[in-house]
């Protein structure tokens, strides 16, 4: 009686580094990696924290010393950083430049805190220097700082495009 081998011989179908990916021989399925994979996500996502992708969602500014305010716009948030833009034309800061913050809540309601600059990147394809970096911590804004993150959060969870096809009715004029 002729036994049966039910294990898959996974060398044979795995690709060659010869041959092109995707191409195979006697009609075998190609076999991924996916140490690989898994590899290239961790790469990918090597952030401790949960981040909150931001953009024009709030007012903020940077201090610029004799010079005054700098509009910015926040990229993304988390309990431990901060990623804003500038464009480019304005220049950059410095990685480990500590830089004044300011989040604007109306024209005149700010909330202030201070970011230590951890990396700078120029973005040409969008005009804008991009600007990594941790919050400042044993300030006076620790605790509002914190909320103000789990806020964001919270809120940009929710939001939802206004398609403007919600109509109030019963309305006089």
């Amino acid at each position: 009686m002729n036994k049966s081998n039910n294990v898959i011989d996974l060398k044979s179908r795995r690709p060659n580094q010869d041959k092109v990916e995707g191409t195979h021989s006697d009609n075998t399925a190609p076999v991924l990696d996916m140490t690989e994979r898994r590899n290239e996500m961790l790469t990918h996502e090597r952030r401790k924290v949960r981040r909150t992708i931001l953009s024009e969602f709030i007012g903020a500014h940077v201090i610029i010393p004799e010079r005054g305010l700098q509009k910015v716009t926040i990229y993304d948030i988390s309990e431990d950083g901060i990623a804003f833009d500038t464009d480019v034309a304005g220049g950059k800061f410095q990685i480990g430049e500590e830089v004044g913050f300011r989040v604007y809540l109306n024209q005149q309601t700010f909330f202030p805190f201070v970011v230590k600059v951890a990396n700078v990147r120029t973005i040409l394809e969008e005009g804008v220097v991009r600007h990594g970096g941790m919050f400042a911590k044993g300030t006076i804004n620790d605790v509002a700082l914190h909320h103000f993150v789990k806020f964001i959060e919270t809120v940009s969870a929710s939001l939802r495009t206004d398609q403007g096809d919600v109509m109030v009715s019963g309305l006089r004029r």
